[in-house]
């Protein structure tokens, strides 16, 4: 599965799966993509009630062109087995996200049990990993690349700032030690040392070179706009696909940092033609602006181009 075969997925909303009414409303969201969670968002008490309403939700709801996906529970749960019995058929179903990927043999062992509880689907379930521990980024290239149902990766900021020991209770942004002395929490997305730069660009490499559509984790504060959208400006100028968005309040914003300014079309537009009437001319570079462009800025130009559209 390429990225070239993927349904936008910029505003990823994160919905509890026993909350039916939340479910609903994000079926009516303005979000690209969705994943029912079975795991963080549920207390152990009410997992067997959170399978059956992403059961009934699958195929009850409306979900328009949105991709439509299942947080499972973690590989060791006394839960994820029953949960892939009961998902891997339901043709709404299209992808499960595995947290705390860490090991390829298990995400194989999952490829293989969705395929044996659902065969007579017209295509497999796909997998969407979410990178969240130490283990996991370290060995991020080897679970891009372990099996063929595997279709993106996740940055988990929570729990991977855990996993590293980060100072910090915030979900999604950098501690006081990482962020310019008295300068106001807006601004944390901005500062020049950042905590999650390594795990993105580590992420978003290993998915560029495995063709994996790359998602950064959310932003905890979703009451801010400000850093709600500054959150998302960083991941979609660093080339991520999308982000999780834990609550409806943040899918505008996010959706609108993902898509290129006015700006930013008109100056890839430029570059495009440059390029083109050079090429007329017999030569494949050309001054515009003072800068020298060539067809590796036609390849930047031509994406940006693309998210416009």
């Amino acid at each position: 599965m390429t990225m070239a075969q993927q349904r936008p997925m910029r505003a990823y909303l994160a919905v509890p799966a026993h909350r039916a009414r939340l479910v609903a409303k994000a079926a009516a969201s303005m979000a690209d993509a969705v994943f029912m969670d079975l795991e963080d968002a549920v207390p152990p008490s009410e997992k067997s009630v959170a399978l059956g309403e992403a059961v009934q939700s699958l195929a009850s709801f409306d979900w328009g062109n949105k991709r439509v996906t299942v947080r499972i529970n973690a590989v060791d749960s006394p839960f994820i087995t029953e949960e892939i019995r009961a998902l891997a058929a339901l043709p709404r179903l299209d992808a499960l996200i595995v947290p705390k990927a860490e090991r390829t043999s298990d995400i194989v062992a999952i490829a293989d049990q969705l395929r044996a509880a659902g065969p007579d689907r017209a295509a497999p379930v796909a997998l969407e990993l979410l990178i969240e521990t130490a283990l996991g980024l370290v060995n991020v290239d080897a679970l891009a690349a372990c099996h063929d149902s595997v279709a993106a990766l996740h940055l988990g900021v929570g729990d991977f700032a855990a996993s590293i020991g980060a100072r910090s209770s915030d979900i999604g942004v950098s501690p006081d030690g990482y962020r310019h002395v008295g300068s106001a929490q807006s601004d944390y997305a901005s500062a020049p040392l950042d905590l999650f730069a390594y795990p993105m660009m580590r992420l978003l490499v290993a998915a560029r070179a495995h063709g994996l559509i790359a998602i950064d984790g959310p932003c905890g504060a979703f009451r801010d706009a400000r850093l709600t959208e500054s959150s998302a400006q960083k991941a979609a100028a660093m080339g991520f696909d999308g982000k999780q968005v834990i609550h409806p309040d943040q899918i505008e914003p996010t959706l609108r940092a993902f898509m290129p300014s006015e700006q930013e079309l008109e100056e890839a537009r430029r570059i495009v033609e440059a390029m083109e009437q050079a090429e007329a001319q017999g030569q494949g570079a050309v001054t515009l602006d003072g800068k020298m462009i060539d067809y590796a800025n036609v390849r930047m130009a031509r994406r940006i181009i693309g998210l416009g559209s």
